[in-house]
């Protein structure tokens, strides 16, 4: 045979194949297009040609199309054919089976799907369609004893174990689902990544919390079986850490600590968590286990730093402490740096003692000499620095050395302009000129502090720009005497006298009735009673606030305040839930609105990234 006539059979055939083939291509399309408006008959006339050129093809919606018109008997004559076709029969028999349940022949249906997993070759991918048949269908069931039947056929190719815990999952059978999870540790422990994000998805789904506690006691039986592996430990302080459980997350800290030999850096990282999350009880056993290890750890310095913060935070913050408290915190203080030195890696300990000393033992003296000497002191980060020289403001306003403040910031304010704590600097700067009753040149700060950042300006500083903005006139000093009255009051709170302060603040309400401060007086008078720890003296003028002022723009924020009180200080929980949902209906463009959110959602039981 000639080239030529091998050219001309090789085109004839090239013409054939598309003669076929776009008849074909029409059919299945028109088919579709009926199939897809509901016209199951018309669309049956294409499928049934369609099916002589492409059978492999056709064969799922022309199944479909029978099934919508019920037409079983050419469904089981279709099946049987299909099956004839092919050597992968197992999801054909589950069709089948399903063609039988549907005529109420059940028996029938019982042995198709018997059948269909024991002509399942040994291969992976036939079993996950055979099984992925049964759950089309809704029978879970069958689909367990698919992957069982292929865990037993392939043994060390492919264990089935994810499959089979979103199976358990349909039934709801937890501790199955937990006990297929948990086995992937012994099977492929490289997998733990991926199924802590699996579990954490499931367990944010349970909102009865019932899979995390069977997951716990699985986790705790195989710990006791398993005593020398230590990844279930490490399955159960991961878990132990979504709940925020940190007491029982410190234990399975230190265990691992110990086997691992790991010298106190997840304990670190542990407490450092607490702290964040306002467990400085649990956050002060991981920082002492740490300097139980003893001083020539190389951890030591920095657990022994962290502890005097976790006990500055735990008494400070808590607003109920006493003279006592004060003074065994200073001795900590003393004792500690006594102990370390004085040197760049305390320097951080040296200002937060200098601090405590300033706004809480009223020793500013002493407590401006310890940051003189810290910024004088060599090799010194220049950032720290800066922040010293803040801190050095804040203790001369509170000797009302106003002016001198100003010096300071100012220096950070032109060291670092384009920085976070330049702007920082500013904002003081503005909170400077505000105490004194220079409101002009605290807007001006402010101003310059909103147009010179593409970023958003702190809380704090939003607040008292819309403070002086909407109680200050210039133009008369009648309109800026309650603003000036209500400014001394806030710098007489920051100076810590605050029954001077709450007598300053009654003041405006008694000579100004109705005045636009009011609700920013009831605000302030809020903070003050919660600082002196009177819980519910500052919910009463939260509530109010909400109840009368809902249009004033410190609404959003007393709800917010509320909700934080019922679910930090109180306890509360559901209210805390009802007040977070309040705030997102009411007020969803607050900029409290997405942290309202997410403590919502913490608090209903969600897990959170």
């Amino acid at each position: 045979m000639t080239k030529k006539n091998i050219r001309y059979i090789a085109f004839c055939l090239l013409l054939m194949h598309q003669a076929f083939a776009q008849p074909a291509a029409s059919n299945y399309q028109l088919a579709q297009q009926y199939f897809n408006t509901g016209e199951y008959e018309k669309a049956l006339v294409y499928f049934e040609k369609n099916y002589d050129f492409d059978p492999m093809g056709t064969y799922p919606d022309y199944l479909k199309c029978l099934e919508a018109l019920k037409a079983w008997d050419k469904a089981e004559k279709l099946i049987k054919k299909q099956i004839k076709k092919t050597n992968d029969a197992g999801p054909l028999y589950v069709d089948l089976g399903g063609v039988y349940a549907a005529t109420g022949d059940t028996v029938k249906a019982a042995e198709q799907y018997d059948k269909a997993i024991k002509a399942i070759r040994p291969d992976v991918s036939q079993y996950l369609q055979t099984a992925n048949k049964f759950l089309d269908i809704g029978n879970t069931q069958k689909a367990i004893e698919t992957y069982k039947q292929g865990r037993l056929a392939l043994p060390g190719v492919y264990p089935f174990s994810f499959e089979l815990a979103d199976a358990y999952a349909t039934q709801s059978n937890l501790q199955a689902m937990a006990d297929e999870y948990l086995d992937i540790v012994e099977i492929a422990p490289q997998y733990i990544p991926g199924l802590q994000g699996i579990l954490q998805n499931k367990i944010a789904l349970d909102y009865t919390g019932s899979l995390a506690d069977v997951i716990r006691q699985s986790l705790l039986r195989r710990i006791q079986k398993s005593s020398s592996r230590t990844e279930y430990n490490e399955l159960l302080y991961w878990l132990f850490l979504q709940q925020k459980d940190f007491e029982s997350a410190a234990i399975q800290a230190k265990a691992l600590d110990k086997r691992l030999a790991e010298r106190g850096d997840r304990l670190l990282t542990l407490g450092r968590m607490c702290v964040a999350n306002q467990d400085y009880k649990t956050a002060e056993i991981c920082f002492q286990y740490v300097m139980d290890k003893g001083r020539e750890l190389n951890n030591y310095t920095t657990a022994r730093i962290e502890l005097i913060n976790a006990l500055n935070k735990r008494i400070t913050l808590q607003s109920n402490y006493t003279g006592n408290d004060l003074q065994k915190l200073s001795a900590d203080y003393n004792q500690a740096i006594s102990e370390l030195g004085i040197t760049t890696t305390t320097a951080p300990l040296i200002a937060a003692y200098a601090h405590l000393k300033a706004f809480y033992l009223n020793d500013i003296d002493t407590a401006m000499q310890m940051l003189e000497s810290l910024i004088a002191m060599p090799r010194l980060s220049p950032m720290f620095q800066a922040e010293c020289k803040l801190d050095l403001g804040d203790m001369l306003i509170l000797k009302n050395e106003v002016w001198d403040a100003l010096l300071y910031y100012g220096q950070v304010d032109k060291d670092y302009k384009h920085d976070e704590i330049g702007r920082e600097a500013k904002f003081r700067t503005a909170r400077a000129y505000y105490y004194q009753g220079e409101f002009e040149w605290a807007a001006a700060q402010l101003n310059i502090l909103k147009a010179a950042t593409t970023q958003l300006i702190s809380n704090d500083a939003m607040s008292l720009a819309l403070l002086i903005q909407d109680n200050s006139g210039f133009e008369s000093d009648s309109n800026i005497a309650p603003l000036l009255i209500y400014a001394h009051a806030d710098l007489l709170a920051f100076q810590n006298h605050n029954e001077a302060a709450l007598i300053t603040l009654d003041s405006i309400v008694k000579e100004y009735p109705g005045h636009s401060l009011t609700d920013e007086v009831w605000f302030k008078k809020a903070k003050i009673f919660l600082a002196k720890a009177q819980i519910d003296s500052a919910v009463f003028y939260l509530s109010d606030i909400v109840t009368n002022y809902p249009d004033d723009i410190l609404a959003d924020d007393a709800l917010f305040q509320m909700a934080d009180l019922q679910e930090n200080r109180l306890q509360n929980k559901t209210q805390a839930m009802q007040l977070y949902e309040t705030l997102l209906q009411k007020y969803p463009g607050s900029l409290f609105a997405v942290d309202a959110r997410k403590r919502y959602r913490t608090l209903r039981g969600d897990l959170l990234n």
